[in-house]
């Protein structure tokens, strides 16, 4: 038996996005998994609306799940199936709604994901950041409360990952929803969340504020985030102790913060309303201040309160 990850405790704050980062094979995936019951972690509770995932009966599993919202990876859709279809799939199938009802709600969804004009073309006929927002679109029909997107990057080239990633932001604008996203593209972390976690060698480094993480001095935070081969991650996940001994004995340069300067978080397209989620955090993340680290502190300060000197 292998252990996947233990003693990873956080709460998501509701309507705002989150982003879990990690490097590959640590996890991501099945933590997903376990939020919405599919996998019962062996220890713990995972705790949804007053209902625990891991030991409510099934019945009040099942009814809690209709929360949640799930973005695959490759958009799993149908091949046979035109998008219209494969986003009317989860209406057809555990709704009564009427068709010209159905068909209302599958084309706004289209629209909010940029597929507005698509409804006739098969999965095969588009680009793999369509089927991504194809299986958004589906995703949304139920109308959830949470979003999981298990990597929506993979296999998208940078202009396609920024354009999902203002999609994303925008969904947030439009329905106030929570949001959770598991990635491992730095880009996506650095201007997408309200929130910012990682997990590595099976225990959650750290979530909370993206700030938190992107000025940390971590040793594990700052390789993963710089993209460097020199630090504990390695090919297998972790090196071993002799071999992180003398990488640190050959380094010279000195320690510094992960992320220099903290990228900008995306706003809401022209014409949206502004994010209640930003307000939210703005009012959560101002009462924990006294207890961040100094460059996490003034990371916020200078974002939020630009005025103000300490």
């Amino acid at each position: 038996m292998q252990t996947i990850w233990n003693d990873v405790s956080l709460t998501l704050p509701a309507g705002e996005i989150s982003v879990m980062l990690g490097p590959s094979g640590t996890g991501k995936t099945v933590f997903l998994k376990s939020l919405i019951g599919l996998i019962k972690p062996e220890r713990g509770r995972v705790m949804v609306n007053g209902v625990d995932m891991v030991r409510s009966p099934d019945r009040k599993v099942y009814e809690t799940r209709k929360l949640f919202g799930l973005m695959f990876q490759d958009g799993a859709l149908f091949g046979s199936m035109n998008l219209y279809d494969n986003i009317a799939f989860p209406l057809r199938e555990h709704t009564k709604k009427s068709e010209p009802e159905i068909r209302r709600i599958v084309l706004e969804s289209m629209d909010m994901v940029g597929l507005g004009g698509d409804e006739k073309k098969l999965p095969g006929e588009i680009s793999g950041g369509m089927r991504k927002r194809a299986g958004l679109a589906r995703a949304l029909v139920l109308e959830p409360q949470i979003i999981l997107c298990d990597e929506p990057d993979s296999g998208l080239d940078p202009v396609r990952t920024a354009f999902l990633s203002q999609v994303l932001i925008d969904l947030n604008a439009r329905l106030d929803m929570t949001m959770l996203i598991v990635t491992h593209n730095i880009e996506i972390a650095s201007t997408v969340p309200d929130n910012l976690g990682m997990l590595y060698r099976r225990e959650l480094v750290t979530f909370g504020p993206r700030e938190v993480l992107l000025t940390s001095e971590d040793e594990v935070v700052r390789q993963f985030l710089k993209g460097d081969p020199h630090g504990p991650i390695g090919m297998s996940e972790e090196k071993d102790a002799a071999l992180l001994a003398l990488e640190r004995e050959q380094r010279v340069e000195p320690v510094s913060p992960a992320v220099l300067t903290i990228p900008d978080q995306l706003t809401p397209s022209p014409g949206l309303p502004p994010r209640q989620a930003a307000w939210r955090r703005m009012d959560r993340v101002m009462t924990m201040l006294p207890d961040l680290q100094p460059a996490a502190r003034d990371a916020i300060v200078s974002r939020h309160l630009p005025g103000v000197k300490e």
